[in-house]
């Protein structure tokens, strides 16, 4: 573990120095600010009155979107892999979602939806294929010698979700997790970059593009990148501790 961070120190020291270099050889902040010049206007933007607010609003559009996808995506994954006319009643939706663009998304949510709504919708569309199909790729591989003992002993299904399901479910479902935030966190701020959603961080990196602002651009980049690790990591832990709160009963 110590290697690892060590590497991945190395590893951030690295890129640091070689966009560095590059600003240098730019030598023009309005196309490549240095990230002296990206730090030194984060803490700028840190102190502004309306940064938490900007920050949150985003912040409880994606997570709640997330936590929608999260929801649904176990609890039909669930059923899919019990029921094998539920996965295909849910095939082309899923395919669909899979396949658009999200730009294609975004446009046509615009349309119908209010702006308060746009940046939960394309999150949730975005990481909800992801949790469904990993939760049933973790039903259809769970020890069919098991489920077979399971059917045998005439075990109630909601002993067989607890005690055979969930477990084989789990790794799948961290690894869904850990990749469906950053989605939902890219494709909710795509939303909002698109829509032009009033207090939401897409709108500062909306304002950042217009008006050449290319070190606001870089530190309202740093502060998604810095959310979007703190969320993964607090949504793992979560997992963890409810999994292992389970497998105590």
């Amino acid at each position: 573990m110590n290697k690892q961070k060590l590497y991945r120190g190395l590893s951030v020291v690295l890129a640091l120095a070689l966009w560095q270099v590059v600003a240098m050889k730019v030598n023009m902040e309005m196309l490549l600010a240095s990230p002296v010049q990206a730090v030194s206007r984060l803490w700028a933007v840190i102190r502004e009155p309306e940064f938490f607010s900007t920050v949150l609003y985003s912040f409880v559009r994606i997570t709640l979107g997330f936590v929608l996808a999260f929801f649904l995506g176990l609890g039909f994954g669930l059923l899919a892999g019990r029921f094998r006319i539920v996965e295909h009643l849910l095939w082309p939706y899923v395919v669909t979602v899979k396949t658009v663009p999200v730009a294609s998304f975004i446009i046509l949510c615009l349309i119908w939806l209010d702006f308060t709504q746009l940046t939960v919708l394309i999150a949730f569309l975005i990481a909800f294929p992801v949790i469904y199909s990993n939760v049933l790729t973790g039903i259809r591989s769970t020890d069919q010698k098991m489920k077979e003992m399971a059917r045998l002993y005439k075990m109630p299904w909601g002993k067989q979700l607890l005690y055979i399901d969930l477990p084989s479910v789990k790794p799948y479902l961290l690894s869904a997790s850990m990749v469906s935030v950053g989605m939902a966190w890219k494709a909710g701020v795509a939303a909002e970059v698109i829509g032009i959603v009033n207090g939401s961080i897409g709108e500062k990196l909306y304002e950042s593009k217009v008006y050449f602002m290319n070190a606001d651009l870089l530190c309202w980049t740093v502060v998604i990148i810095l959310i979007n690790v703190l969320t993964e990591k607090l949504i793992v832990f979560l997992l963890k501790k409810i999994f292992a709160g389970v497998e105590k009963l």
